[in-house]
């Protein structure tokens, strides 16, 4: 069983992007600029939005965060969003869901401009990914295609299983995976809530990702002998033993899935890494596209 471990290949990627930057800078070119809005005070939110600035510092870019009450009304957001869209000094940005059930989810996704969507989820983004065209590809499942090419897993001609069909990793995830190319050429199998006998599907898999959020859901019993495993699932579940009084549980019931996988990504320490990396990744890609449109 080989480990997937994405805070090595992250540290790897942060590496190859801090040396674009100080290429950059030596060339006295402006470094990428990410900005997040972050509405209400949610702990995972503030964790996961407090990583991304840490990141920033760390490979050289400019960071904003702009911090909004959880009362933030959806026409005050959309005016944000329109400043940071008209905004040239801020080449990509991001909007940290889940926002507060006031505020219109899809309304927020669709004013991003798409240039500036280095979260990959407007449809325009969205659109292009699945046909194949050069785009943002959301974080996550960025992520996952960089483990499997970084290790070198095949996935030509093999039969991936898909658990989850959200629009953040479960559905992009599908068509990245049957998509032409490496990592790809796939058969897929994309299940969800109302997928009768599961585990049939799941042990005929060569390549499982399960993004479901139900903690140890995938048991050994659902896996075949070596099996590729990716786990997004990231659950706080309580306990007394640990100082925070909580312990990060994924997905998949590791302690048993792990004797019989090729590859498994651990949980912490797999795929939530490569997410930040991957987000620091499309905005140097941002920034390079607006480059080249000035140049045009």
């Amino acid at each position: 069983m080989i480990l997937l471990d994405g805070k090595k290949i992250s540290e790897q990627i942060k590496e190859e992007i801090t040396e674009t930057v100080n290429q950059m800078k030596a060339k006295s070119e402006k470094v990428p600029h990410l900005a997040a809005i972050l509405v209400g005070n949610d702990g995972a939110s503030l964790t996961y939005v407090g990583s991304k600035v840490k990141s920033c510092e760390r490979v050289g870019f400019l960071s904003t965060l702009i911090k909004l009450p959880s009362t933030t009304s959806e026409t005050e957001l959309l005016k944000k969003i329109d400043e940071l869209n008209q905004d040239d000094n801020i080449d990509g940005f991001i909007v940290q869901l889940p926002l507060p059930e006031q505020i219109d989810t899809q309304k927020v996704i669709m004013a991003i401009d798409p240039d500036k969507d280095v979260d990959g989820f407007h449809p325009m983004n969205f659109g292009k990914m699945a046909l194949d065209m050069t785009t943002f590809i959301p974080a996550t499942p960025f992520g996952i295609l960089e483990l499997l090419e970084r290790y070198n897993v095949e996935t030509k001609g093999k039969h991936t299983v898909v658990i989850g069909r959200s629009h953040i990793v479960g559905r992009p995830m599908s068509i990245l995976m049957g998509r032409k190319g490496f990592p790809g050429n796939s058969t897929v199998t994309l299940t969800h809530s109302h997928t009768k006998n599961i585990a049939q599907i799941t042990t005929q898999a060569d390549i499982i990702i399960t993004a479901l959020g139900v903690p140890n859901y995938l048991k050994a019993e659902m896996v075949k002998d070596d099996a590729v495993v990716i786990d997004v699932g990231i659950t706080r579940v309580a306990d007394e033993n640990s100082p925070k009084g909580y312990r990060i549980t994924g997905d998949v019931d590791f302690e048993n899935v792990s004797k019989k996988a090729s590859y498994i990504t651990p949980v912490p320490g797999g795929v939530g890494p490569m997410t930040i990396a991957m987000l620091l990744k499309n905005t140097l890609l941002a920034r390079e596209r607006k480059l080249l449109k000035h140049k045009m």
